[in-house]
């Protein structure tokens, strides 16, 4: 027996799935993203149902994304930017304040003007602070676009610089586990905002109350900010400069590992936006009526919401790469099933597949974003991130309108899932880094 045989071996450190959560400001951080979640997805009913009730015109109903988008593509990059330059929760805290203040100026101009056929017994008493604006623009659906506008400048900031708080909440050890637990927030909202939101409307016959409850929302992100105990990390001393603000690109350029994950995402979302056609196969494929919509909306995220507790219960993928490449190929090929089937209980199974295979890329780029980002260069990545996933989730809805108009929202989306596995068999073969990639976290 050699004196190797006889040494003490380590013992296996057991594999710990509710880690994050035993970290204080990991627990403050899911909290205060969940309530802005769904504070922003109440909104996103309520404000395109106000919108098409004052107007009737789906034009107008769609400038509501175009005013919110707009400042994103702008003002993502020089944001991203002093996002590593100063102090990041007081940026948090700034931004997440003011969509407070446009929330509340939102309520405040549903309040003073009623939709036709609607009563509001403050109208009266409020009116006055609305009557300059109201002066100046005509009544018409003008503020409503202005503040959208603005809240699309504050989403602008806010995101790069919140996205850079979970990486300060825990350990580098823990980043894996926190980047799976991470997508839970948003995906809990996705799945009881718009349910609360369209509720709130229809009891009162408004959007006002929603954006006061959203506002409410913003000021519990605000308090729950003010408590976190961030751990430091690096800062950027670069001055303000074209190359500072395109340094993100630049690093992402230089990162293929991470270039390619965010390719296989933008996409997959530009290619298999099955989603935004769900009106159209909720009405006259499957014939199911506003309640099924409702239930098809909300497939998605139940399935995220199961892979989430999946992943944090199985042990850290070993093949990340491969696992990444065959979740984006399961992606299009369940994007093609729905667009195939007839039966309402096959679209929703696929619906939620969906879900949970999408949920695998994002907590695969999550965690690529946290564990090979410079501390001093998370808030640039992350506004790259931004403008990509955006754009993705924007334009992806406007390919699956433009080719639902050209062949039908059947081939439009079996296109799009067809267009979904020529990529990922295009970055397998471009990138063979995304093949070889073994473990997230060593």
């Amino acid at each position: 027996m050699t004196s190797a045989d006889t040494a003490v071996q380590p013992a296996a450190v057991p594999h710990d799935p509710l880690l994050a959560w035993r970290y204080r400001d990991f627990r403050l951080v899911a909290i205060s993203r969940f309530a802005a979640s769904l504070g922003e997805m109440m909104v996103s009913v309520a404000i395109g149902w106000e919108i098409y009730e004052r107007s009737g015109s789906a034009f107008a109903l769609g400038l509501v994304g175009l005013v919110q988008v707009l400042p994103i593509f702008l003002l993502s990059l020089p944001a991203g930017h002093i996002a590593d330059r100063y102090n990041r929760k007081r940026l948090v805290l700034v931004s997440q304040a003011g969509l407070a203040l446009v929330s509340l100026g939102l309520a405040l101009v549903s309040f003073t003007h009623p939709i036709a056929g609607t009563t509001a017994s403050y109208a009266a008493i409020l009116q006055p602070l609305t009557l300059p604006i109201y002066a100046v623009v005509g009544n018409s659906l003008l503020p409503f676009y202005l503040l959208l506008f603005l809240f699309g400048v504050m989403r602008a900031f806010n995101d790069p610089a919140s996205s850079t708080l979970l990486a300060q909440s825990v350990p580098p050890e823990v980043f894996g586990n926190a980047a799976t637990w991470g997508s839970s927030a948003w995906q809990l909202a996705s799945v009881l905002g718009p349910a609360f939101g369209g509720l709130m409307v229809a009891h009162f016959k408004s959007g006002a109350e929603v954006y006061l409850f959203n506002a409410v929302f913003n000021g519990i992100f605000v308090g729950l900010v003010a408590l976190m105990r961030l751990r430091p990390i690096a800062q950027s001393d670069e001055p303000a400069s074209l190359k500072s603000a395109l340094a993100g690109f630049q690093f992402l350029r230089k990162s293929r590992v991470l270039l390619a994950a965010i390719t296989l995402d933008l996409f997959a979302v530009l290619f298999g936006g099955a989603t935004a056609l769900l009106p159209v196969f909720a009405k006259d494929i499957l014939h199911v009526g506003p309640e099924g919509l409702g239930w098809m909306r909300t497939a998605p995220s139940i399935g995220a919401l199961l892979m989430v507790v999946t992943l944090a219960y199985l042990p850290p993928f070993k093949r990340a790469g491969k696992t990444l490449l065959l979740a984006v190929a399961g992606f299009g090929i369940a994007t093609i099933i729905f667009g195939l089937s007839r039966s309402f209980v096959l679209s929703m199974l696929m619906l939620i597949t969906l879900g949970a295979l999408d949920n695998i890329s994002v907590v695969v780029r999550s965690t690529l974003l946290l564990t090979r980002t410079p501390d001093e260069m998370r808030g640039r990545v992350a506004a790259v991130n931004t403008v990509f996933i955006s754009g993705s989730n924007e334009m992806g809805a406007f390919e699956s309108g433009v080719t639902a108009a050209l062949f039908g929202p059947i081939g439009a989306v079996i296109f799009g899932g067809i267009g979904t596995l020529v990529v990922v068999g295009t970055v397998a073969w471009f990138w063979p880094e995304m093949r070889a990639l073994g473990k997230l976290v060593e």
